[in-house]
């Protein structure tokens, strides 16, 4: 695991976590210029997605541990606030309910906080990872690969939404990713599936922050109401991430849940 840092090191701590099987820079490279203007930027590479690393990624809890050594290390164990894009939610969820370090605003970026057994996270995971990983890697099934260019191309009203969304998980940005194995990947989208997070999770001088999506559903309130006691959820008549999508949109509701501007 690596984390990339940007800015003035005197400006509040903001640490960003990527979605699920996403390389840092296509999720957050596009918001690093205008988060920087408020905050020290600091960016989470996880372990099997960096190409200067031979790692693999081996669970949620192992690479959240790794995370907790780090903001021990560099940041006397408390840091001023984090964002965790869909998967990313989780690891925000899983140092809030540990409680080894400090956040003071801890934003949940529309994460659909599934959780399940190991049994049907390992055949979800099959299913998925078939599809996944030709898309992101370009390695494998030609079927795959047509599929999703077939899609990329379907013009209808989500088209725009559909093809911003996947170039911030890198599908057809072109680079290589040749340093993700399949083996991360499996691994990470798994844990994620059966790591319990806890539940009405609520520290004492943390704020936590749901961007909820109402597009995604009400269920996803009730998932936020249920593991997080009293959140501050900040409704968007969007999809999935979408608000990050927008990257001054985006900038301007993180400072303003984290009361900056």
């Amino acid at each position: 695991m690596k984390v990339y840092t940007f800015g003035d090191q005197s400006k509040p701590v903001m640490m960003l976590f990527p979605g699920t099987c996403c390389y840092w820079k296509n999720n957050f490279g596009h918001v690093i210029e205008g988060l920087k203007e408020y905050f020290y930027v600091t960016i989470v590479s996880y372990s099997g997605f960096d190409e200067t690393e031979h790692s693999t990624f081996i669970s949620e809890l192992d690479e959240t541990k790794k995370i907790e050594q780090y903001i021990q290390e560099y940041f006397n164990g408390h840091i001023f606030a984090v964002y965790g894009c869909s998967l990313g939610g989780s690891f925000v969820s899983l140092l809030l309910s540990r409680e080894n370090i400090h956040i003071d605003h801890a934003i949940i970026g529309s994460s659909d906080m599934d959780q399940t057994s190991k049994l049907l996270a390992k055949l979800q995971t099959a299913l998925v990872i078939s599809i996944i990983y030709p898309l992101i890697t370009g390695k494998g099934s030609r079927l795959a690969k047509k599929f999703i260019s077939k899609r990329m191309n379907t013009q209808d009203e989500n088209a725009n939404y559909r093809k911003k969304f996947m170039e911030l998980m890198g599908i057809g940005s072109g680079i290589d990713f040749f340093f993700i194995s399949k083996e991360s990947m499996k691994n990470q989208f798994c844990s994620d599936l059966y790591t319990k997070v806890g539940q009405q999770i609520q520290v004492p001088h943390t704020t936590i922050h749901v961007f909820y999506s109402k597009k995604m559903g009400e269920k996803y309130r009730k998932r936020y109401e249920k593991y997080f006691k009293q959140p501050d959820i900040i409704e968007f008549d969007l999809r999935h991430e979408e608000l990050l999508l927008d990257a001054s949109r985006w900038v301007k509701e993180v400072c303003k849940a984290c009361q900056i501007v």
